[in-house]
């Protein structure tokens, strides 16, 4: 029986925590993956505030209580004072993924120069793989595209459950002698 892949999708906010700001980074994210994925898998989708002790809460919640094999993030990925999800991310990761957001930030320059000012990044925490993306909807897309062909064979390395994607819409890497679970 195949394992179905929880992923959580995290909204920091504090507009939209506060109900003041339609949520439209989380719905993205749920958007592009449910475009992505072919295999059976379940979104697990919080909406914190800029906080950084309940970013770091809700992102331990998610990875060991929860089960989730991948959490991606939306919003708090700048360089504003509340801006405060890489921050949090590297506080609960046990080791920190810095080529997400170098290609993330490459990528985004194709379409902004203030691509540069984005502290995307991404880092493992157990058996998690967690993503920050930026807040706006199509940078989403751009960047979880760029980055996502890696993310199946990286959620293999650390015994997850097997992603598999649309090929046509996002085409995964995995190494000739990486198998099917």
């Amino acid at each position: 029986m195949t394992e179905i892949a929880r992923i959580g999708i995290m909204t920091v906010s504090d507009r939209a925590f506060r109900g003041e700001y339609e949520d439209k980074g989380g719905p993205a994210i749920e958007a592009e993956l449910s475009k992505i994925l072919i295999s059976e898998w379940e979104a697990v989708a919080v909406v914190v505030p800029d906080e950084r002790k309940q970013i770091e809460e809700h992102l331990i919640d998610l990875c060991d209580h929860e089960k989730c094999c991948l959490v991606v993030t939306t919003g708090g990925t700048g360089p504003a004072v509340r801006d405060v999800t890489p921050d949090a991310t590297e506080a609960v990761c046990d080791r920190m993924m810095p080529g997400f957001g170098e290609l993330m930030r490459t990528e985004s320059l194709k379409f902004v120069p203030t691509a540069i000012l984005s502290r995307q990044t991404a880092g493992i925490r157990g058996n998690t793989l967690i993503v920050n993306l930026p807040g706006n909807p199509p940078a989403i897309h751009d960047c979880l595209m760029a980055v996502f062909p890696a993310i199946p064979y990286c959620v293999d390395l650390m015994e997850g459950p097997f992603i598999e994607t649309d090929e046509e819409y996002c085409k995964a890497f995995r190494p000739k002698h990486a198998k099917k679970k």
